[in-house]
């Protein structure tokens, strides 16, 4: 991967902000569908948006086969870079569970259109626009021209990762995960990315604590921060 589509995800990445996101979870079982709008400005001119309208689906498959983790997580998104990106959270990302558990993500529906107004304007029009819509499952989102689905697929990997803790205990109580100690598993990845890298620190303790399992681990997890010399 070239040094230019990296610093093309990551300015995706950095440059993607939630205005307005689902009021619901995502669904455990079944597909979810997410009606999003992207707002962009225009490069190289004044007050001139782009406003993306689409839907983006997230279904979780009923079982997880054994060769799940080397299908593609993604359907429908045209760009190239879309699928060198899931490559690169791959490498980059290892954290991100919904790359573990499944999921996968398509688009549909998709159109778009040019407003000659203030990025400022355009999002306060569209968020009242949402507000009306009542569904439960609108976002809005700021995020760049290129590559702009990139921002969809940082849209709907926080989603996933935010539903994902509930997701997986529903998975256990069914015994539909490949491994009912994969949760487990996840947790000694996550110490063992801490050993290696300092900065991956809090991410550990905030996953100790959002799976209430920090109790548990709390003598290793402070041993790892006195020979880190800290959380940084």
């Amino acid at each position: 991967m070239s040094d230019s589509e990296q610093f093309d995800f990551w300015y995706a990445l950095e440059n993607t902000h939630l205005l307005q996101g689902p009021v619901k979870s995502l669904e455990t079982f079944g597909t979810t569908r997410v009606k999003y709008h992207l707002i962009t400005e225009v490069m190289d001119s004044v007050n001139q948006v782009r406003v993306r309208e689409g839907v983006l689906n997230a279904a979780q498959p009923q079982i997880l086969t054994p060769n799940f983790q080397s299908q593609s997580p993604i359907d429908g998104f045209e760009d190239a870079e879309s699928d060198a990106f899931m490559r690169w959270l791959r490498e980059h990302k290892p954290e991100l569970r919904f790359l573990h558990y499944g999921f996968q993500i398509s688009k549909t529906e998709v159109s778009d259109h040019l407003i000659h107004e203030s990025p400022a304007v355009v999002e306060g029009n569209v968020l009242e626009q949402v507000s009306k819509e009542s569904d439960g499952f609108s976002a809005v989102l700021r995020g760049v021209e290129h590559p702009w689905e990139v921002c969809l697929l940082k849209l709907m990997v926080d989603l996933v990762e935010k539903s994902m803790p509930v997701h997986v205990k529903e998975f256990q109580g069914r015994n539909l995960l490949p491994n009912p100690r994969m949760g487990e598993m996840e947790i000694e990845e996550d110490f063992a990315a801490a050993q290696r890298d300092a900065s991956r620190i809090p991410y550990l303790h905030k996953k100790l604590q959002q799976r209430q399992v920090f109790d548990q681990y709390q003598d290793r997890f402070f041993d790892l921060v006195r020979r880190s010399g800290g959380m940084g």
